[in-house]
């Protein structure tokens, strides 16, 4: 029993070790490393190579010499035929604080700058359970770029696009969601713990200074009002109102008062509503758009410092090595 005490308290001075010569070496890096103006880059997937070559290696080990050889014979002459024009594809999945939202413009906007109304188009895989309003209100407006510019826009949710989801999907040309994909949930949600009543318990009095009647309404350690509360809640159906008026602009054939309740349904239900328009997976869009369309996915990638990836990098090995001693320790003591 000893020895595994001293064999534990051995390995901890040594990851102790590890994480300070890393912490230093990650300063001495971020220090001397000067600031890029590049941030990042766009990075272009072509997905219309990437079917053919599954389709060939399934085709190649399946077919024998015979077929194999007039399959090629009708490929090369199929290959002639190119596609009319191009399908950008983005992938969106969007969390609490929707930060995805700035490489969703930085991919909107390079889509705008080769893309041909006339030919093009863009499919945004969504999936997104909602979150704040000004981030979930940007994501949508650099969706409406899209539509401005004459670009049709498809929406695909194979698994959630509720609430600032919905407010993105509802801009699109076509909502196209997968049977049991939640839509839906327009509504407007907000929650405040208080905690005035123990801090009053314990004797610790909370001081706010405002300068306007509704500079604060209701507050996490002072007492609230019912005045606040009432305003509060007149913010929040305002805002409730806006979302409403949002989503019956782009779909003008919902009945809105009937939708907008805060409730979501899984897709099947969802098109009796007309909330979506058609029930398929983003899979089965991207094969048929591929027989008319080149598929391109676009994807923004920002730029990591030397020292932000060490950092990741030496989280990751101290995380490793803690399993390791871990699992060492308990398979000693069986």
């Amino acid at each position: 029993m000893a020895f595994l005490f001293e064999y534990g308290l051995f390995l901890a001075k040594a990851v102790t070790v590890v994480i300070a010569i890393g912490a230093i070496v990650i300063l001495i890096v971020g220090a001397s490393q000067k600031p890029k103006t590049k941030s990042g880059e766009i990075e272009i997937k072509d997905l219309s190579d990437e079917l053919a070559q599954a389709k060939e290696s399934f085709l190649h080990q399946t077919l024998d010499k015979k077929e194999l050889k007039a399959h090629l014979k009708e490929s090369k002459k199929a290959a002639e035929d190119k596609p009319q024009g191009q399908a950008f594809v983005i992938d969106f999945s969007g969390s609490l604080d929707a930060h995805e939202v700035a490489s969703l413009r930085e991919e909107v906007t390079a889509i705008l700058t080769v893309a041909n109304k006339e030919k093009d188009q863009v499919l945004v895989n969504l999936e997104s359970g909602g979150g704040v309003v000004h981030g979930y209100g940007l994501a949508a407006s650099q969706l409406i770029r899209l539509k401005q510019s004459g670009l049709p826009l498809t929406v695909c949710i194979d698994k959630v696009a509720a609430s600032g989801g919905y407010m993105m999907a509802c801009v699109a040309d076509k909502i196209v969601a997968a049977p049991f994909a939640i839509v839906g949930s327009i509504g407007v949600i907000a929650q405040l713990p208080n905690f005035n009543k123990i801090l009053k318990k314990n004797d610790v009095e909370f001081e706010q200074i405002t300068a306007g009647e509704y500079k604060r309404t209701l507050t996490m350690f002072g007492e609230n009002t019912d005045q606040g509360r009432e305003k509060f809640k007149s913010e929040i159906e305002h805002t409730h109102t806006l979302f409403k008026q949002f989503v019956a602009e782009h779909r003008p054939g919902l009945d809105i008062d009937k939708v907008a309740t805060g409730e979501h349904w899984f897709a099947t239900h969802a098109k009796e509503f007309e909330l979506v328009d058609e029930i398929k997976t983003s899979d089965d869009i991207l094969l048929d758009l591929n027989n008319t369309h080149q598929l391109y996915k676009v994807k923004y990638k920002a730029k990591k410092a030397l020292a932000e990836r060490l950092g990741v990098g030496l989280s990751v090995a101290v995380e490793k090595l803690g399993v390791k001693v871990l699992s060492r320790l308990q398979s000693n003591k069986l």
